[in-house]
């Protein structure tokens, strides 16, 4: 018998948790109901969530260094603010674009806080 090939090990299955390159399907999850749960909703929300708390950090420590400036440049301190409220309404105006909604809402407002209540610690 020495003329037979030696036999060869049948291919090791691919584990579940790993991506099949030669099956490649779009990932999803089924909910408790009926219908498919898609991927899109939820990156919707976690880009919107990602994007408001990014700039509403920059809003705030527009407003942190408005406290640490003197008090003798009261324009930097209220301008500082301003930019502030500007950059917390862009906050709120990027989260509703990405959920494609419309810009212009009185959701608009929220974003001012940052500058409201900086405006109020520096003028104290």
């Amino acid at each position: 018998m020495p003329d037979q090939l030696p036999a060869q090990p049948a291919p090791k299955k691919r584990p579940r948790h790993l991506m099949d390159p030669n099956n490649l399907q779009r990932e999803t999850i089924r909910s408790r109901d009926n219908g498919p749960m898609h991927l899109e909703p939820v990156q919707k929300w976690v880009l919107s969530a990602l994007a408001f708390t990014t700039i509403i950090h920059l809003s705030v420590g527009l407003v942190i260094g408005a406290m640490f400036i003197s008090e003798d440049r009261m324009d930097a301190r209220v301008g500082l603010n301003v930019i502030a409220a500007a950059f917390g309404v862009l906050a709120v105006a990027a989260a509703r674009a990405i959920h494609q909604k419309a810009l212009f809402s009185w959701w608009l407002l929220i974003g001012i806080v940052p500058g409201v209540v900086g405006l109020v610690l520096v003028l104290r």
